[in-house]
C-alpha cells in the first residue's frame, strides 16, 4: 500500500492523474461513476483491494452514491492484483488472454449490469457514508502530506486488524464449514467435479492464491482433467476469498446487495454457461482456445 501511496503521489504532482482519469472516463461513464473513479479500479487491478481502497479514500467525491460505490465495489471485487493472479491461473492451465477476459470483461459487465438495475429501480441513490475519511489540509508541503497519509494508514491498519479479528471469530463457529456445505451442491450443477469440489471451496473461503495453488498441484500429479480444473479456476477468478473481500469492499460504504448476492448470482450464472460450452468441445479445441501453454 505504501509504495501505491508514493506513486499515486508522483502522478499527482506531474498531472499524470488527470490524464489517467480523461482515458478511463468513457469506460466510468458506462458504469455510471465519475472518472476519478477509475484510478480506484486501475489501483486496483494492477496491485490489489487494499491499495485500491487507500487510492479511493483520497479520490473519492463527496457527492458519491451508495448505488455508485457498490459498482465500484463490484467490480474492484471481480478486478484485483491481476498480475499475480492471472499468472496462479496460467499455472493452473488457462489461458492469459481468457484469465484478463474473465476478469476485466466481467468486471466491467458486472459494473454495467448493477449500473442498469440500480438506475431503472432507482435504488441505493443515497449519499455514501464512508467508515473513515482523511483530515483535509490546508498544508499542502510533502510533511504533512506524508503525515496525513501515516494517519489513514495507521486507521487502516486498526481497521484490518478488526476484520482478522472478526474472520477468526466466524472461522471458530464454523461459518467456512457451512459455506462449504451450502456450496457443494451448486458446484455439482455448475459441472465442477467431485474432485475439485473440496478445493474449490477452498479458493471461494481463503483465496484465488490458496485455491489455484492446490489446483495446480492436483493438475500436476494428474489427479484432475484440464477441463476440470479451467472450469474450477474460472469460478475462482470470479468467486474467491468470499468474507474477507466482501467484509473490505463492505467498509467503503458499498451495499451487500451488490458485492455479495448479485456476485454469487452472476458468477454461477457464468460459469453455468462456460461450463457447458467447454464440456461440450473436443479436447484439441479446448486446448488450443482456452488453455495456457506453461
Amino acid at each position: 500500500m505504501i509504495p501505491v501511496i508514493i506513486v499515486v503521489k508522483i502522478l499527482e504532482e506531474l498531472g499524470i492523474i488527470e490524464y489517467i482519469g480523461i482515458i478511463l472516463e468513457p469506460l466510468m461513464s458506462l458504469v455510471g461513476l465519475p472518472e476519478s473513479m477509475g484510478l480506484v479500479w486501475a489501483t486496483t487491478v494492477m496491485t490489489s483491494i487494499y491499495g485500491g481502497m487507500v487510492i479511493f479514500v483520497s479520490q473519492a467525491p463527496s457527492d458519491l452514491t451508495v448505488a455508485q460505490v457498490t459498482i465500484l465495489g463490484g467490480m474492484m471485487l471481480l478486478a484485483h492484483g491481476l498480475p499475480v493472479e492471472v499468472r496462479i491461473a496460467q499455472k493452473a492451465g488457462m489461458s492469459v488472454w481468457f484469465s484478463l477476459l474473465i476478469r476485466v470483461g466481467g468486471g466491467v459487465l458486472y459494473g454495467w449490469l448493477l449500473f442498469q438495475i440500480y438506475s431503472a429501480g432507482d435504488w441505493l441513490q443515497q449519499p455514501n457514508q464512508l467508515m473513515w475519511q482523511a483530515e483535509p489540509s490546508v498544508d499542502t508541503s510533502l510533511i504533512d502530506w506524508g503525515v496525513t497519509q501515516l494517519k489513514s494508514l495507521a486507521i487502516i491498519q486498526v481497521i484490518i486488524i478488526v476484520l482478522l479479528f472478526f474472520l477468526k471469530i466466524l472461522k471458530l463457529i464454523g461459518i467456512e464449514k457451512l459455506l462449504a456445505i451450502m456450496l457443494s451442491p451448486i458446484l455439482k450443477i455448475l459441472g465442477i467435479s467431485k474432485q475439485a469440489t473440496t478445493i474449490t471451496i477452498v479458493g471461494i473461503s481463503l483465496g484465488l492464491a490458496y485455491g489455484g495453488g492446490l489446483l495446480i498441484k492436483e493438475a500436476q500429479q494428474g489427479m484432475l482433467t484440464k477441463k476440470d480444473v479451467f472450469t474450477a479456476i474460472a469460478l475462482l477468478a470470479l468467486l474467491h476469498s468470499l468474507i474477507e473481500d466482501t467484509l473490505l469492499i463492505l467498509l467503503l460504504g458499498a451495499d451487500l446487495s451488490g458485492v455479495l448476492w448479485f456476485r454469487l448470482c452472476f458468477s454461477f450464472i457464468f460459469i453455468s454457461i462456460l461450463s457447458r460450452l467447454v464440456f461440450r468441445m473436443d479436447d484439441q479445441t479446448f486446448e488450443r482456445v482456452f488453455c495456457s501453454k506453461t
